[in-house]
């Protein structure tokens, strides 16, 4: 049994067939997120889709932090320097305040972004893999960018965490 929630051009999930490694896909402004991986290992993933939801429903998530730049723009400003030696701390700071979807080896092929707009959230996010970005140049240097109510993204957080209560059963983490 397979279990569809959200809309694949803003935020989706699919979770496949039950299991401790379960197939979990991923969707967001269209793009597939987890086309490199998507298997997770359920009490891990669950965990950390839980902890994102606790996160937002606590008020956290902050508005797009530089005026007059969009969200791509405001992606690419916040990556400039990610990983550079010479990275200023506080750049690491701010960059780490928007940081999203960090879900494990699922996810890691990406690096996306969350900025809370009243009652909206914006993501973006951008592909990091040279294997995905020789075999799909049109993400190279993209910067992918979906709106979606922060009451539906969180149902569709809890919905996946559901999923995967559901069959997981006692092994809950």
């Amino acid at each position: 049994m397979n279990v569809v929630l959200g809309d694949k051009l803003r935020f989706a999930a699919e979770i496949g067939e039950p299991g401790p490694l379960r197939r979990v896909d991923l969707w967001v402004a269209g793009r597939w997120l987890t086309c490199e991986d998507n298997t997770v290992y359920v009490p891990q993933f669950r965990r950390d889709v839980l902890d994102a939801v606790a996160w937002l429903r606590s008020g956290e998530g902050s508005p797009l932090p530089f005026d007059g730049l969009s969200a791509e723009a405001t992606h690419r400003r916040l990556m400039q320097r990610a990983g550079d030696d010479d990275e200023p701390e506080a750049d690491y700071q701010l960059r780490g305040r928007f940081r999203a979807l960090l879900w494990g080896p699922t996810t890691d092929n990406v690096t996306a972004c969350l900025f809370r707009e009243e009652d909206h959230l914006v993501i973006t996010l951008e592909f990091l893999r040279e294997e995905h970005l020789f075999s799909h140049p049109e993400d190279t240097g993209a910067v992918f960018v979906a709106g979606v109510p922060t009451e539906e993204f969180l149902g569709i957080l809890e919905g996946i965490a559901a999923a995967l209560d559901a069959v997981q059963g006692e092994s809950r983490s």
